[in-house]
């Protein structure tokens, strides 16, 4: 080797050196980066589970609320039905009442035109 080739030779070395640490330099503030982004999207994720959790949780006890709402209301409509069931009785014992005493009132009706067609052939 000559000396003269040396120079240019260790010229180029240098720079490339000092490309190879720039690059690293920017290498190393994006990898800085690249933990902070990380570190934020860590905690972004965190947040996000934790309100997907607490609406999960909501989401229950609105149904568990609905689902006992819903419970109450048929036992309502249940108690309800009990009572017009009972009103209906009541109606239909009172209408075979009327129609027992409309049919005593046609007998005896009866017994009055049979005791006056009798009276008109008599006479």
């Amino acid at each position: 080797m000559e000396s003269g080739d040396l120079e240019p030779r260790v010229e180029a070395l240098e720079n490339q050196v000092r490309d190879l640490t720039a690059k690293v330099q920017v290498t190393q503030q994006d990898a800085a980066a690249a933990r902070v982004l990380a570190g934020a999207a860590d905690r972004d994720v965190s947040e996000i589970r934790g309100e997907l959790r607490d609406f999960r949780n909501a989401t229950t006890a609105s149904f568990n609320a609905l689902r006992e709402d819903f419970v109450d209301l048929r036992e309502h409509v249940d108690r309800k039905f009990e009572q017009v069931d009972q009103r209906f009785e009541q109606v239909d014992r009172g209408f075979m009442e009327m129609r027992g005493r409309f049919d005593a009132a046609a007998a005896g009706q009866q017994q009055i035109v049979d005791m006056l067609t009798t009276i008109m052939r008599e006479r």
